[in-house]
């Protein structure tokens, strides 16, 4: 069977490759191409067929409305999605009521945004369901992301807490939003505020994301903690951050990395080498691996003569001119030529 095409016409590059990027990790056969305009995406549809097209309400030349009818006209079955970053409620209404399968309101809440790519194409899982859990899985099923995801609530008290990857795509998750919060819009706005800084981490290297989302003060308190570079935790509660933030830090530093062990399938740091007891014994200072006794170090006061000590030690250590025609501060003074008090 020969996969099936999708055409993205967005002149935001950013915003037609998160969308590229979010479809591609359907496990499907499907062709995803970009295209930056409406005159574009008219000729490549002539000479091509379009399964589903995706298109944003501006465009260089035309509308997407207008684009969606010209693409019509040629391949009348095409399956069509269209996305409006504009507020004017005019333009909200003509793009709701234009005909399409179905339209989103940037940002895109990209999980809704799967599941319409999914619905509209007809696409099918070809796996065979699971077979029963067998006794001898009991344990590991025990120690699955949902069941931690159970229990990091628990240990939290919080009203809500999910796995997500970069892709806004739930992985796990324990308990509920109520009825008038949008947790699909919540998600992907924090992925985008998340987005760059993970850009970030990965051009100076670093393995693991280290920036935090922490809002504190509302109906419910947030904490946006990244897995990796790839994933992310997002716990959503009554006092979990302000005072407790230290203690919500503590337990998700630990609960992180063990998180990340499981996804990358490694048998290191499995579920079962931590129990809540021991997280909040680290979180509360018990455990070298605690955030607290990073604290309380910052918390001492410097003596002046092993500040005098460290840094002799550091000038000691330090090599002499190489070169010859440079003088030390010392060799300079004894010639008279450093500055006096007088001068």
């Amino acid at each position: 069977m020969s996969p099936q095409n999708i055409l993205i016409v967005e002149d935001q590059r950013e915003v037609s490759r998160l969308l590229r990027s979010t479809v591609e990790t359907l496990e499907f056969k499907l062709d995803v191409v970009e295209i930056p305009s409406g005159e574009e995406a008219i000729l490549y549809s002539s000479r091509k067929k379009v399964d589903l097209l995706v298109a944003d309400y501006r465009l260089p030349g035309m509308t997407g409305i207008e684009l969606m009818h010209k693409v019509q006209k040629n391949q009348p079955n095409v399956k069509i999605i269209l996305v409006t970053g504009q507020t004017d409620p005019e333009i909200r209404k003509e793009v709701a009521e234009a005909g399409a399968d179905a339209f989103f309101l940037k940002p895109i809440p990209m999980a809704d945004f799967l599941d319409a790519v999914v619905h509209h194409l007809n696409l099918v899982e070809t796996t065979p369901p699971p077979e029963p859990a067998k006794e001898e899985d009991q344990e590991e099923e025990e120690n699955s992301l949902p069941s931690r995801m159970a229990d990091l609530r628990k240990e939290l008290a919080a009203n809500v807490v999910f796995l997500v990857n970069n892709n806004a795509r739930i992985l796990a998750r324990s308990g509920e939003l109520t009825d008038d919060e949008s947790e699909a819009t919540l998600i992907s706005t924090l992925l985008a505020m998340q987005s760059p800084a993970t850009s970030i981490s990965r051009l100076i290297g670093q393995k693991n994301a280290s920036n935090w989302q922490v809002f504190d003060g509302g109906v419910y308190d947030l904490v946006f903690a990244p897995v990796g570079l790839n994933y992310a935790i997002l716990v959503i509660g009554e006092g979990i951050a302000g005072e407790n933030l230290l203690n919500t830090m503590g337990i998700l530093s630990m609960v992180r990395l063990e998180i990340e062990a499981v996804i990358s399938g490694t048998k290191e740091g499995t579920l079962t080498d931590l129990k809540a007891s021991s997280v909040r014994e680290a979180a509360a200072g018990g455990g070298k691996k605690g955030l607290t006794p990073l604290f309380e170090e910052g918390k001492k006061k410097l003596v002046p003569d092993e500040v005098n000590e460290f840094w002799n030690k550091a000038a000691d250590n330090q090599k002499a001119p190489s070169r010859p025609d440079m003088l030390s501060y010392e060799q300079a003074k004894q010639l008279g030529l450093t500055p006096t008090d007088e001068s």
